[in-house]
């Protein structure tokens, strides 16, 4: 294992493990924890229990294969056969990081087509990019700027298998369908019969390249009854769909790429507008590739054999060599079984807790989603690599819960992958702090590879993704206490916390900074102009602020004063009877059911964050208890849940903590695929994957001030044995 020492902890009530481990202990100062255990867990058995079988079509449970930066999603035929049918479940996508494209236009729209200028409560103006009703310029360049660029389908890659009368078999007609995604090997085998003649697709995903390769074995091939496909799509400017357009064929081209890669390979060059990128196809002896239509290929095997083998590349550039069928299975296999070894993992096989396998579940297929949808060089949008969800952009208030879980499980470098963009787009994030009239940096919401801020009547006015820069930094430093690690972060740490210094307003009268209008909290449905002091955003400044302060002195710098100013007098979380407000402005919040739904990110002031000065752990826990019994948790999102158990187990409420992870309610909701369902709109929500790796991490391996106990946030009751290995202690 790298990064940490491998470790293992247990707890079960009355086991002879359990009184090993409070001999020998489970703490340590950098989040790791040490301890001795005659018991390993078994990590091949562990993760291989819970490989996915389908025996028949689900359009809500296709199965992805991908490297972080690139993801393939098929259907039941083990390819993307059946794109329509599964349009409105899990789609079948192909998207990369890379893979983005620009509706053309000659308006040369800017933000400051879009803004609106907000008053602010100390008297200053402040321009917003915001959305717009109506007609005219404003409304033609608020939709132009929220749609480009959009994430592209870079293809679909699919099967073509004919009945003996030489109709196209449907989904619905495949027959003995058993699909397997192996966890272990990365691997999608699927069999399945057609008019009882058998068909076997293997299916694997490079991990270095972004690519896939597959093996198809059926007499159909020899009885000329089987073709692989290829279809190209134009860039669809739509909020939540596949993110392909099918109807615009005369807007981009696919033409033969001059190519030196020898026999049975073809680069072919995809043109959308300004976007290039090449598709690379490789096959077996004696198959033949032709264009049927103008974005339309058919790859045909061989009459006198039984199975093929193919490759896709998908590339900026053209490709000097696509990896064959070997190669890719080769990489899969190695970099599949190195992540599930070398990370780490939690085992609740000895659990008589009805509860505990399927968590396991949860966990284990969490894991593979967050690896191969949220682990590259960009923060991820919420439905990852398989779909659009806002137009393919990301959402920096939710990177935090698709990478600190990264850091916790001994992964540190999936999450430093999307580190270096934060360096990127720095200019963009500091020219957005002059615009308004603040210091340092403001941190775009909806955003785009080049740091583009996107219009919305809510985003700009979002606050609380200003801190997480800094949350992530110091999780590497914990991980990677050296002067590399404070050198390569301090100016995100810094200007982040310059931002920080100068957003609050000074109120003479009480002599207190506040987090005042125009501002829109996590729980959104606050009106921007009508909020002050939210708590989880106070908390959030007190704690940020704090860890910027503390890389001053790790660097031999002095105290920033104006931090210390604003820490010291930063306005304290608003109370009425005994309860938290969700906004100092809203003392009706816990009356009016109106307030009652959304995010209760409250309780994110001590769970997400640690414990600190500004929390009154009695208040809070009535607050948490309050929000338990009456909330409206069908208006709540998949990470909800997993924030809640965290703020339970820091209160001392293990039970609460695993009956919040099991919450009934629709967007608690974890497919066969693993994916976390939302609603009709959005089939799948990686915050909820992400947030669930976080929230269970840290109630196994604990958090700074846990009781010094195995697994402190799960319950001590003797239902529950958590076996655990290489995870590091949250904040």
């Amino acid at each position: 294992m790298r990064g940490s020492k491998r470790v293992l902890c247990v707890v079960s009530k009355y086991t002879a493990a359990f009184a090993l481990v409070l001999l020998f202990g489970c703490s340590a100062s950098d989040g790791t924890t040490t301890g001795s255990t005659p018991e390993k867990i078994d990590r091949q058995a562990l993760v291989s229990r819970h490989n996915i079988t389908l025996t028949a079509p689900d359009t809500l449970a296709s199965l992805s294969v991908g490297n972080g930066g690139f993801a393939f999603t098929v259907d039941v035929s083990g390819l993307q056969s059946y794109p329509q049918y599964y349009e409105n479940g899990v789609p079948l996508g192909t998207q990369s990081q890379w893979g983005w494209h620009v509706i053309p236009t000659d308006q040369n729209y800017t933000l400051e087509d879009v803004a609106q200028y907000d008053t602010a409560a100390n008297g200053r103006v402040i321009p917003f990019p915001v959305q717009h009703k109506g007609a005219g310029r404003k409304v033609d360049a608020m939709d132009w700027l929220r749609a480009n660029p959009h994430r592209l389908h870079l293809g679909v890659v699919g099967l073509v298998l004919l009945k003996e009368n030489g109709e196209q078999v449907q989904v619905n007609e495949l027959q003995n369908v058993h699909q397997k995604l192996d966890l272990w090997s990365g691997k999608i085998e699927s069999r399945y019969e057609v008019e009882g003649v058998p068909v076997t697709v293997e299916l694997y995903g490079h991990q270095e390249k972004d690519g896939l390769a597959a093996r198809i074995t059926s007499p159909l091939i020899s009885r000329q009854k089987l073709k692989v496909t290829l279809r190209f799509p134009y860039g669809a400017e739509c909020h939540v769909c596949p993110g392909y357009d099918w109807e615009s064929q005369e807007r981009h081209t696919t033409t033969l790429a001059p190519s030196e890669a020898g026999v049975n390979q073809v680069q072919l060059k995809r043109q959308l507008d300004s976007t290039i990128y090449y598709t690379g196809i490789r096959w077996s002896e004696k198959g033949q590739l032709d264009q049927k239509e103008r974005h339309y290929f058919e790859l045909t095997p061989s009459a006198d054999q039984e199975s093929m083998e193919f490759s896709v590349l998908f590339s900026q550039r053209q490709a000097s060599d696509i990896p064959d069928y070997e190669a890719t299975q080769a990489s899969s296999k190695t970099n599949w079984q190195r992540f599930w070894t070398e990370g780490g993992a939690i085992d609740f096989s000895g659990s008589t807790d009805p509860r505990a396998q399927e968590l396991e579940r949860r966990v284990v297929l969490s894991q593979y989603l967050t690896r191969i949808q949220c682990a590259g060089n960009l923060p991820p949008q919420e439905t990852g690599l398989t779909m659009n969800s806002w137009y393919g952009k990301h959402h920096l208030e939710m990177h935090w819960w698709h990478g600190v879980h990264f850091a916790l499980w001994d992964r540190l470098e999936l999450l430093k992958k999307s580190l270096p963009w934060y360096h990127k787009v720095l200019p963009k994030a500091r020219a957005t702090a002059r615009w308004q009239g603040y210091e340092g940096v403001r941190w775009q919401k909806m955003t785009d590879p080049a740091g583009n801020e996107s219009p919305s009547s809510i985003g700009p006015y979002l606050i609380w993704q200003q801190p997480h820069i800094i949350y992530f930094s110091e999780l590497v430093y914990r991980q990677r206490p050296n002067q590399a690690t404070l050198e390569k972060y301090r100016d995100l740490v810094f200007e982040t916390a310059d931002f920080m210094a100068s957003f609050p307003t000074y109120d003479a009268g009480d002599q207190r900074y506040h987090l005042a209008a125009p501002l829109i909290p996590a729980q959104e449905l606050f009106p921007a102009h009508e909020t002050n002091d939210p708590p989880f955003e106070l908390a959030y400044w007190h704690y940020a602020l704090s860890v910027a302060q503390e890389w001053r002195k790790r660097l031999g710098l002095p105290e920033n004063e104006k931090w210390q100013a604003v820490m010291d007098q930063l306005a304290p979380l608003a109370i009425k009877d005994s309860l938290y407000l969700p906004s100092a402005t809203h003392p009706q919040a816990y009356q009016d059911d109106s307030f009652r739904h959304d995010h209760p990110v409250v309780v994110g002031a001590y769970g997400v964050l640690p414990l600190s000065e500004k929390i009154d752990t009695a208040v809070m826990l009535h607050t948490f208890n309050e929000i338990l019994d009456k909330w409206q948790w069908e208006t709540t999102w998949g990470w909800d849940y997993p924030m809640m158990a965290m703020s339970a187990a820091r209160l001392g409420e293990p039970e609460k903590a695993v009956a919040a992870l099991f919450m009934d309610t629709q967007k608690n909701t974890y497919l066969p695929n693993g994916h976390n369902y939302q609603d009709k709109r959005l089939r799948i929500y990686l915050p909820g994957n992400g947030g669930l790796l976080t929230a269970v991490a840290m109630m196994a391996a604990g958090w700074d001030g846990a009781p010094d106990k195995p697994a402190p946030g799960f319950p001590d009751n003797g239902k529950w044995k958590v076996k655990w290995e290489g995870l590091h202690k949250m904040p």
